[in-house]
């Protein structure tokens, strides 16, 4: 048992379909491609192209659009640094998620602070962070 953030005495679970298994099913390596830049910089419509791309190849990619988030599980957060840095967070922490399950995941999104950057990058295993 372990503690995390306000949780207490939380387990992990593991299940017996692991992430190499499901890699190997998907015939890819699940990743984070990172995408940044300042507003209305085409960040979107590289992610997109991008997806476009990797599906005209056979890849199962998901774009994790910074805008489209905030229209749910991040709606409840503002443009103050604080909550900008939050939202970078919760998009790391669903971009890992994603990468888990073998599919690779383009996160899109305005994330000025290498610190935040680097706190995402450091959610998943060396090499998977792009």
């Amino acid at each position: 048992m372990s503690s995390t953030g306000n949780s207490t005495n939380i387990k992990w679970h593991e299940c017996s379909i692991g992430k190499v298994e499901r890699q190997k099913l998907l015939k890819q390596r699940g990743c984070v491609i990172w995408i940044t830049g300042l507003s209305a910089s085409g960040k979107s419509s590289v992610a997109c192209a991008l997806s476009r791309m990797l599906y005209g190849r056979g890849k199962l990619s998901y774009v994790l659009d910074g805008n489209n988030v905030r229209h749910g599980l991040n709606s409840d957060l503002s443009f103050k640094v604080e909550d900008c840095t939050e939202n970078i967070r919760r998009i790391g922490e669903v971009a890992k998620l994603f990468a888990d399950a073998g599919v690779i995941c383009i996160a899109s999104l305005i994330s000025p602070y290498k610190k935040d950057r680097d706190a995402c990058r450091a959610m998943v295993p060396d090499g998977d962070f792009l």
